[in-house]
């Protein structure tokens, strides 16, 4: 084989997936179309559970670093054209980071060749094949055509996914009649801003910031990316599909927002110009055999805020378990949880951006009824809570086939503060290697006899905790709790379905 895996696409999911696999002792080889890195940010930055995700790898503070300010509770957002407030919660549920894609995927980049993972640009995959043992891709680069083989091939090459197109795999779903387009403009000084940030637009009035103004015609939005930095989108309903090909102009926004509010807004220089349209739409299967979807090659969702969050939970998903099969010691059917774990995530995010959809599509009195007592729902803290969660994707829990029906399975494991002989430390620390683990709270012989013909494969610790709920955790490199005992359970049981639980996991010791 020429190398272990390899990754069509140098965006985020794939350069993502290229950084775990290196960690798991995986050779990834990226390809990627684009000569260089993209300049045009596709997404303002990140969200949600990927957040923690970064942190438990350590890389939440070199992220946070490049960014124009820290990781902070996202106290308004944005859900369908109505927002959730967080801003009266001590602890939101929802994070945000603000990171240009451009930033985001030269961090991701640096971390995998830190890493040690081979990347090309300029090399466009134009055939793809399979067989039992190998897939051959078929390249065109700078120097000319050339093959390359690989044990699997990982699409992470967008929404026109032709990895996907090549596999056949189908990709049902529903493209809206939305036209939206966006801009990131400065602040002219033509325009009036009032103290709390909102503008006075000439003709039409005051338009409150961080808020979208319903018309006729279509639906506008204007808040603020940085006090000076204008975060502008408008939304219209168009008979013909835009031309992607063809770059979004100042003009062609300017002339959307007069559509839409029948009034000019004067735009300074303009910083990002972009224009989409929203799909819903997720593959049948994220697995063909030896070739694999992550990403919008797997998905598509019809709201801004929560694909690369999705994208990106899908590369750590999927890393390890490749890892695991080209080891050699993957026990039956591990990869193919990939695709039942991403796809039933996937569509409990598709569950809730259709929902969207309905809160902002329609425009009679019925619709702005179903609004307004949407929002009154959302006065109430323990709705709105779990909103967020929904949004973050911190409600997850996959359904894991193991014997262990403790709570937490399934769960993105928390970040317990560990006491040990060694010193205190934390989940989160622990999982910078990705490397799975065994923590018994409770001091234990029986969970370290009943794991010791896995220590090859997974690392084992003894920790005290403030009030844990389970006498031992079984982590995946993936940060999900793949076992849990229950406290002061029968030492015959728990040493059972623990090592049930290594076997369906970790293979055969």
């Amino acid at each position: 084989m020429d190398t272990d895996v390899i990754i069509v696409g140098a965006g985020p999911t794939g350069l993502m997936l290229a950084g775990e696999l290196r960690l798991a002792g995986v050779r990834p080889l990226v390809l990627e179309r684009q000569p260089r890195l993209r300049e045009t940010p596709k997404a303002n930055g990140l969200g949600g559970q990927i957040l923690e995700l970064l942190r438990y790898r350590g890389l939440l503070d070199r992220f946070e670093a490049a960014s124009p300010g820290p990781s902070h509770p996202a106290p308004r957002y944005p859900f369908g054209d109505v927002h959730l407030d967080f801003s009266n919660l001590a602890d939101p549920p929802l994070r945000g980071l603000t990171l240009p894609q451009p930033q985001l995927e030269r961090l991701l980049g640096e971390r995998a060749a830190e890493l040690g993972a081979d990347m090309r640009r300029g090399h466009e995959l134009v055939g793809v094949s399979q067989d039992d043992a190998a897939v051959t891709a078929d390249v065109r680069g700078p120097d000319g055509p050339y093959q390359v083989t690989a044990r699997y091939v990982v699409g992470c090459d967008g929404g026109r996914s032709r990895v996907r197109d090549m596999a056949g795999i189908p990709f049902p779903g529903t493209t809206y009649p939305e036209v939206n387009r966006l801009g990131q403009v400065t602040v002219p000084d033509s325009v009036t801003r009032f103290d709390n940030g909102d503008l006075d637009v000439p003709g039409l009035g005051r338009i409150r910031a961080g808020s979208f103004t319903r018309t006729d015609r279509g639906v506008f939005g204007v808040g603020y990316l940085t006090p000076e930095v204008l975060l502008v989108s408008t939304t219209e309903d168009e008979s013909t599909e835009p031309d992607d090909d063809a770059p979004m102009t100042l003009t062609e926004l300017q002339d959307s927002i007069r559509r839409v509010l029948g009034a000019d807004l004067p735009l300074g220089e303009p910083i990002r110009l972009s224009r989409y349209q929203f799909q819903a739409r997720q593959a049948e299967r994220y697995r063909d055999g030896r070739i694999l979807l992550a990403g919008d090659a797997a998905h598509l969702f019809p709201a801004t805020g929560v694909g690369l969050n999705a994208c990106l939970l899908d590369s750590v998903n999927l890393a390890w378990k490749l890892a695991a099969d080209i080891h050699g010691w993957a026990p039956a059917g591990l990869l193919d949880t990939y695709h039942h774990e991403r796809q039933f995530a996937g569509a409990r995010t598709l569950l809730h951006t259709q929902a969207q959809v309905a809160l902002r599509r329609e425009h009679d009195p019925a619709a702005e009824a179903l609004r307004e007592v949407f929002l009154e729902l959302l006065v109430d803290e323990q709705p709105l809570r779990r909103m967020g969660a929904l949004l973050a994707g911190t409600d997850i829990r996959y359904p894991l086939p193991n014997p262990s029906q403790h709570a937490l399975t399934g769960t993105f494991a928390p970040d317990l503060t560990l006491h040990a002989d060694q010193g205190t430390t934390s989940v989160a620390e622990l999982m910078h290697t990705a490397r799975p683990i065994l923590i018994d709270l409770a001091s234990r012989p029986d969970l370290h006899e009943a794991a010791g013909d896995w220590q090859q494969r997974i690392d084992i610790r003894t920790a005290k905790t403030d009030n844990r709920s389970a006498d031992a955790l079984l982590i995946r490199p993936d940060a999900h709790i793949a076992w849990a005992a229950t406290i002061d359970e029968p030492t015959d049981t728990a040493a059972l379905t623990l090592r049930q639980a290594l076997s369906t996991w970790f293979g055969t010791p």
